[in-house]
């Protein structure tokens, strides 16, 4: 064997020492990676009954602000119908009233001045 066999030989030891010392973090990041694959299986098993839930939610949520609206709308009829009757109610009860009092108001006037003597008319 000649000294370019040996060094040959020893280059060859050397990148296979070199091999197996890399190959170790070499195995150790593919378990890191089968970790990750089995984290981000595992979250999206457990999203998706998440966001099941979460258009459940809100379907349900809509609904119920469809029958709120349905009310507000209700409402907001009765509170115009009841202004309309008082209006009504008002304009009804209030015009005849206001004549009673003054017709009341007159009569009590006259007749507190024909107590007094006094018809009204200036006496000659």
């Amino acid at each position: 064997m000649s000294g370019g066999d040996i060094a040959g030989l020893i280059a060859a030891g050397v990148f296979a020492v070199l091999v197996a010392i890399l190959a170790v973090p070499v195995y150790k990041l593919g378990k890191v990676f089968d970790e990750i694959r089995a984290s981000i299986r595992s979250l999206s098993d457990g999203a998706t009954p998440l966001m099941d839930e979460v258009t459940a939610t809100v379907s349900t949520t809509n609904l119920q602000l469809q029958k709120v609206d349905g009310i507000a709308n209700n409402v907001s009829d009765a509170s115009a119908n009841i202004s309309a009757l008082s209006s009504l109610v008002a304009a009804t009860v209030g015009s005849p009233l206001i004549k009673v009092a003054a017709f009341s108001y007159g009569v009590r006037s006259a007749f507190a001045n024909r107590g007094r003597g006094g018809s009204g008319r200036r006496s000659r």
